[in-house]
């Protein structure tokens, strides 16, 4: 195939008063971890440089982290799963000496505004999921070799991979001390784990999330708070017997050749972005977006070995990385423009071969990663606090893999049948709308959006593989309204001018409960409490107050609290 024109970024734009925030990055750019491998087993060893915050006026020291070492980790982890398919156990641990991690950099935190702090905490968490994701769906174990002090952070790190041994030195501790320090919680990660994730006894977790020493030893694994334990001069050896014991429960492929991942190529202009799939436009002065997939352009040879010889440049693939580049640019860089209209464009048959490729080649280590790569990013659009409508229309393509989009969105409008029936818009529902992309709360979106109603589920399943204009698709429940040519564009107008008068802090708070409904999991009750419980601490005066326990940290001065219970 060949290669895509490469595409000009301008240089020098920036949001506000501070340089954007670019999530794109290699590991001979990293500065804060070292990768290496070793036949089936990678190691992740952070090592956090203090002079290499993202933004100035703190140092990242102790191993401590801002949103430019999770930027590296996450794409590590990404590496890990594409370009080495023979890697069945990761280890992490840390170089620096009696120190894991140190967790989220207090000083960071304090500097930020409260919209980088809940988006800082979103990020982090998602990184996490993408770990836990990594081992449920492909099968890379993840050990965490905690060497040294594991605090805050540092230990929501240890707590995402399948096993944490620690280091029994008489000083090496977990600890959660969010609470008693900073007047904030774990990053909401740390709490919904040691319950839901460890089991740790109720009452236990109250004690480790109330002591700013942590717990060591015997003791933390008496609490379940780690796997196992070992003395110094056995710890590496116990690290590397669990690897090849975590190893031998992998499928991964000990043979196959690894998916190089270049480096995203995009246009980033003042108000769009232009990937090869993806473009943005933005209209600041209406504080929204139009977001558009477009569908592949192309039906190559249907083959296994195509799919493996396009590697990153196979539309599932380059089409989910552009879109989740783009979700994580806008989110981060334009944080005023609150609602997004998604379209599609293109030819929805081109959209349905691919879909029979993922199906037919599911079983592929490299279509299996392509689909988890989807199911992040469709994931990552479903927590995002932005007010998302699709618009489908005449030229859409919103059929199998794209109709999720859809089916992420808060509503869909559909073009009405024009004179011409043959040029009305349609939809198309494929088989992996009934299965391959599951919410964070492990139910197709077609679940979710009927509460499980066996009935709604099969008269969608009925409809599979036919091309259902707008009355068909109101009457399966598949969009929200089917405005006619006359009323479209008013009714979308109306719509979107009451959704921008309205409360962003209300509208965030809504889509969250909306979204996710009934049916619950750990990774909703991490997304729920960030977007209630962390959103709320983060703007009391307890936390953030000039004498808030956040910004006095460090400074020698006691916090100075409103001692009521709100």
């Amino acid at each position: 195939m060949n290669a895509p024109p490469r595409l000009r970024e301008s240089p020098s734009l920036v949001s506000g008063t501070q340089p954007l925030v670019d999530f794109r990055t290699e590991p001979s750019r990293y500065r804060h971890w070292r990768l290496s491998f070793d036949g089936a087993q990678a190691l992740l060893l952070m090592d956090v440089a203090e002079d290499g915050g993202l933004r100035p006026g703190y140092k990242l020291k102790l191993n401590s982290y801002d949103l430019g070492v999770d930027i590296e980790l996450h794409d590590a982890v990404q590496r890990i799963r594409f370009e080495h398919p023979e890697v069945r156990t990761v280890v992490l641990s840390s170089v620096k000496e009696r120190i894991f991690c140190s967790g989220a950099n207090i000083f960071m935190l304090g500097l930020s505004s409260h919209a980088w702090k809940v988006n800082f905490c979103k990020f982090t968490n998602e990184t996490r999921n993408g770990m836990e994701d990594a081992s449920r769906y492909s099968s890379p174990k993840f050990i965490a070799a905690v060497n040294g002090a594991c605090a805050g952070g540092g230990y929501e790190l240890a707590l995402a991979c399948d096993e944490i041994v620690l280091v029994d030195d008489r000083s090496s501790a977990v600890s959660l001390p969010e609470v008693p320090l900073l007047g904030v919680l774990p990053g909401t990660g740390g709490l919904t784990r040691i319950t839901d994730k460890r089991k740790v006894r109720h009452d236990l977790a109250d004690v480790f999330c109330t002591t700013t020493e942590g717990v060591r030893g015997q003791r933390a694994k008496d609490w379940r708070l780690v796997d196992d334990i070992a003395k110094p001069a056995v710890f590496q050896d116990k690290i590397r017997e669990r690897a090849q014991e975590l190893a031998m429960l992998s499928d991964r492929p000990a043979d196959a050749a690894g998916i190089a991942l270049p480096t995203i190529e995009r246009r980033l202009d003042p108000d769009s972005i232009q990937y090869k799939h993806v473009q943005v436009q933005i209209d600041r002065d209406r504080r929204l977006l139009h977001l558009t997939v477009s569908a592949p352009q192309e039906i190559f040879d249907q083959s296994l070995e195509a799919i493996l010889k396009a590697g990153a440049a196979w539309w599932p693939l380059q089409m989910a990385r552009e879109l989740d580049d783009a979700i994580l640019h806008l989110r981060t860089n334009e944080p005023e423009i609150g609602v997004w209209l998604v379209h599609t464009q293109g030819d929805a048959k081109a959209v349905l071969a691919h879909d029979a490729l993922l199906e037919k080649f599911a079983n592929n280590w490299f279509v299996r990663e392509t689909i988890g790569m989807i199911r992040r990013t469709f994931a990552r659009l479903d927590v995002t606090s932005r007010t998302i409508f699709a618009l489908i229309d005449a030229s859409s393509c919103f059929v199998g893999t794209l109709f999720e989009v859809a089916l992420a969105a808060d509503r869909t409008y559909m073009l009405s049948g024009s004179a011409d029936q043959s040029t009305s818009p349609r939809i198309e529902l494929s088989n992996p709308n009934f299965g391959q992309f599951p919410m964070i709360n492990g139910l197709t979106r077609l679940e979710q959006r009927f509460y499980r109603d066996e009935v709604a589920i099969a008269l969608c399943r009925d409809a599979l593989g036919q091309s259902l204009h707008a009355s068909v698709a109101e009457s399966l429940g598949l969009i929200t309204a089917a405005p006619d040519e006359l009323d479209w564009e008013n009714e979308i107008r109306l719509a979107i001018e009451e959704r921008t008068s309205l409360s962003p802090d209300a509208l965030t708070g809504m889509e969250a409960n909306l979204r996710f409904g009934v049916y619950e999991t750990m990774e909703t009750r991490v997304f729920g409490r960030l977007s209630a419980w962390q959103n709320w601490i983060f703007i009391r005066p307890n936390a953030v107050g000039d004498r808030g326990a956040l910004k006095v940290y460090g400074k020698g001065d006691a916090a100075s609290f409103d001692w009521q219970r709100v």
